[in-house]
């Protein structure tokens, strides 16, 4: 496969492998992304192969095989710590449900988290869990010792985002893990906003979920869920179906005997075609190089944030530092925000209008590696320009 970093030098293979940049500057890969060609095509070619044969051809559970395999060299699992599963709220509610909670049993978790993330922890308050919700200083800064400070003797799980949806700020996922692991306390992980923009290991994480529809570059509704092994039977299934529980023969069995692997959570057919479109988008990601595909966004970050800052905008997370996202969100004090948005979307800027809980509100960019310079330099002109509208 061509280098896809390099394709931004050449504008023309840059428009070929991510249609999408033809028509339009697209910065909206924290919210739902466009998809590259590669992606496109997979999933055109499994679906046109389902016209011909049945939809369970040959190659077919190979193929899914091999996305699980990929899946987990992503994040640093073995392959049969994977289900692929989406959307990212179908594995925590996995997650949530599955286990084993006690009356007086302890959970923390954000609030303003994207609700995906919070919704199926609060309703665990109905089986009599305590949830506990962490106050940072700054929305979205959620940092060890915060962490730490909140844990008591009853805590049984720790639930987090790995970067804020809004904000962007991103948390130090191994040393909250090592905290959390020599504490004896679960940690489940959203990581949707991480997931293909930067690099991220599962090695002190229990739990894990993440649609391939932002950063990943993927379809919706397909994702990676990751559950460590060694919680197989702490974890139990709570969605249950011929391909997750051993049906010989297709015939049902007097007793629940679950897969051996993480296949056990993934109660019935899979949305395939998605599958094959979110190893299209992890072959690509790893083509680039996850290491370089962060130093790229954080490029275009930089190159957005400096003039903007000068212009006096405001910005609501961090702007540098091991913090930094591929996030950036900002509003203008003498501007109205929504206002903005609407110079943006006037030019073919695909951005998107986000909310605090205090109702002010944000525009947000997100650029992938594919994103040039020259069309940040040209969201910085659109931007300063409306300021004077």
């Amino acid at each position: 496969m061509i280098d896809p970093i390099a394709l931004v030098l050449d504008e023309a293979a840059r428009r070929e492998a991510f249609p999408a940049c033809r028509a339009q500057i697209f910065l909206g890969h924290a919210g739902v992304t466009v998809l590259p060609r590669a992606v496109a095509d997979a999933m055109i070619g499994y679906i046109r192969g389902s016209c011909e044969q049945h939809q369970e051809f040959g190659e077919v559970l190979a193929r899914v095989n091999e996305a699980r395999g990929v899946s987990a060299a992503f994040i640093g699992a073995h392959p049969d710590e994977i289900a692929l599963l989406g959307p990212t709220s179908l594995g925590l509610s996995l997650f949530a449900n599955g286990l084993p909670w006690r009356e007086g049993d302890e959970l923390l978790c954000y609030a303003d988290d994207y609700p995906a993330n919070v919704y199926p922890w609060m309703e665990l308050a109905r089986r009599g869990v305590t949830v506990r919700y962490l106050h940072p200083e700054r929305p979205g800064e959620i940092t060890p010792a915060l962490v730490e400070a909140a844990l008591t003797e009853r805590t049984r799980l720790v639930a987090l985002a790995s970067c804020n949806f809004l904000t962007g700020y991103r948390i130090d996922v191994d040393a909250i893990g090592r905290l959390l692991r020599g504490r004896g306390v679960l940690f489940s992980l959203d990581a949707i906003q991480t997931l293909g923009a930067a690099p991220l290991s599962v090695e002190h994480v229990d739990f894990l979920s993440a649609d391939a529809h932002k950063w990943m570059l993927g379809p919706m509704a397909i994702g990676i869920v990751f559950v460590r092994r060694e919680h197989f039977e702490l974890l139990r299934p709570t969605l249950l179906g011929a391909w997750n529980v051993r049906s010989p023969n297709f015939i049902t069995q007097p007793e629940i005997v679950f897969q051996a692997t993480a296949q056990r959570y993934e109660p019935g057919v899979l949305n395939v075609a998605g599958v094959y479109g979110m190893r299209a988008a992890l072959d690509l990601i790893a083509a680039a190089g996850i290491d370089r595909v962060h130093a790229r966004i954080l490029s275009l970050k930089n190159a957005v944030t400096e003039p903007l800052l000068a212009a006096g905008f405001q910005f609501a997370g961090p702007i540098d530092g091991p913090a930094a996202s591929a996030i950036t969100t900002f509003h203008h004090p003498a501007r109205d925000a929504a206002g903005l948005f609407r110079a943006l979307e006037q030019r073919n800027v695909v951005a998107s209008l986000r909310f605090d809980r205090g109702g002010r509100q944000y525009i947000r960019l997100s650029p992938h590696f594919y994103n040039t310079l020259d069309e940040m330099a040209r969201v910085v002109e659109i931007l300063i320009e409306a300021l004077g509208d």
